[in-house]
């Protein structure tokens, strides 16, 4: 390739400060810088004009702009309600399924610009640069990553500093924290976040309300779920994105989905993130209940089991091991009754699921009512199993006592 022609890269591109930073210096460095922001949710029309806007002044030759939330719901944030997966048993994983997604369509635009540079604004302390370099790995032949900031160890800092020199101001609460906003919820990292005995300020979180600006009336939804998705929200029928949204500004007035996850990240540093997530943390709530009254207690215990693993192999960057699809064949079958009305209120801060209503409910009053009385067997049926069920365990211990 001649001197004078540079090589192209394209730089997943979000606006803040990471990736603000990444576009002088991957242009100091002799590229031809193509930027692409791809939305999962968390941009306003108005962030993305002004992200586009960024992307020139920076010195971007080129912007693209793709809106990828149907994507992310469809391929893995259904995956992750029907399979009931909190990390830590709080957090549902709002950013981990986001980067596969970003990386599919940063190894699309690569194609259609004929290169395989590829760079991104993650830190080498954090979970993203995993999710990124895996993901592109197996998307892009003979790629070439260049992630600056975790390859010259910059602190945030550093890369203020930086953008001045460029004249790029930036702005404070920017410089603090690190924001992630998307479909799934919000993630907040930085300052407190750094230890485990600090509250984040409650003007760093942007949309769940604090308790005492609560409205006095609880908030009353009906989800309707079909085959473990949620397709209508008191009885209107929307798309999955538009739930999560809707729920998400209902649930969110009534100050519920905050929270802290706390837990070892990928690279096996302690790690303490603080997240807003009304919509995935309901509907996850909802959809195990009423998992409740039509699976078995086989399948309940099975379908968590695996449906964790599910979790975790998406959280930490193994979306593309074959063992994800085998994953979601069986939570797509396990799923196939999970259909029915879930009524939830939403007061203060929590939810309470009131009401379950499905067709192939298994709550069968023919055979019996759970402390009031038996149809289908008798007394003297139900003596004979208390003796033999417990049987081996009785004579075990006995046995032990000698």
């Amino acid at each position: 390739m001649p001197k004078n022609i540079k090589k192209k890269i394209i730089l997943a591109f979000s606006g803040g400060l990471d990736t603000s930073f990444c576009v002088p210096y991957l242009i100091e460095k002799g590229y031809e810088v193509i930027t692409a922001s791809i939305n999962t949710g968390g941009f306003t029309n108005k962030e993305l004009k002004n992200i586009s806007e960024k992307s020139k002044k920076l010195g971007a030759t080129k912007h693209y702009e793709i809106d990828a939330q149907e994507n992310l719901y469809t391929q893995i944030a259904s995956y992750i309600i029907k399979a009931n997966y909190l990390k830590g048993g709080v957090y549902p994983a709002c950013v981990g399924p986001e980067r596969n997604i970003i990386a599919a369509q940063i190894a699309k635009i690569a194609k259609q610009e004929s290169t395989t540079i590829v760079a991104h604004g993650s830190t080498g302390a954090g979970n993203d640069q995993v999710r990124f370099d895996l993901a592109l790995k197996a998307l892009i032949p003979n790629c070439k990553i260049i992630a600056p900031i975790r390859d010259n160890d910059l602190t945030r800092t550093s890369e203020v500093n930086f953008l001045k020199k460029h004249g790029i101001k930036i702005e404070k609460n920017t410089q603090e924290y690190s924001i992630n906003a998307g479909l799934l919820g919000i993630t907040i990292g930085g300052k407190e976040t750094t230890q485990t005995d600090k509250e984040v300020p409650e003007s760093v979180f942007p949309n769940v309300k604090k308790i005492d600006e609560t409205p006095n009336k609880a908030a009353m939804i009906k989800v309707t779920f079909k085959e473990g998705l949620p397709i209508k929200l008191n009885n209107n029928e929307l798309t999955g994105p538009n739930i999560l949204k809707k729920i998400e500004k209902i649930a969110a007035l009534h100050g519920y989905g905050k929270d802290y996850h706390i837990g070892t990240t990928i690279i096996g540093l302690k790690g303490k993130i603080a997240f807003e997530a009304p919509a995935m943390k309901l509907l996850i709530k909802a959809h195990s209940e009423l998992e409740k009254i039509v699976l078995t207690s086989k399948q309940i215990f099975w379908k968590n089991t695996l449906g964790n693993l599910y979790g975790n192999l998406i959280h930490e960057g193994l979306y593309f091991d074959p063992i994800v699809k085998n994953l979601e064949a069986f939570i797509d079958s396990a799923n196939q009754h999970v259909t029915g009305d879930v009524d939830i209120k939403i007061y203060k801060g929590n939810i309470t699921i009131t009401s379950l209503k499905s067709q192939y409910s298994l709550f069968n009053n023919n055979i019996g009512t759970y402390g009031e009385e038996t149809k289908g067997y008798n007394g003297i049926d139900a003596k004979g199993f208390c003796k033999l069920y417990g049987l081996e365990s009785i004579n075990a211990f006995l046995t032990n006592q000698k």
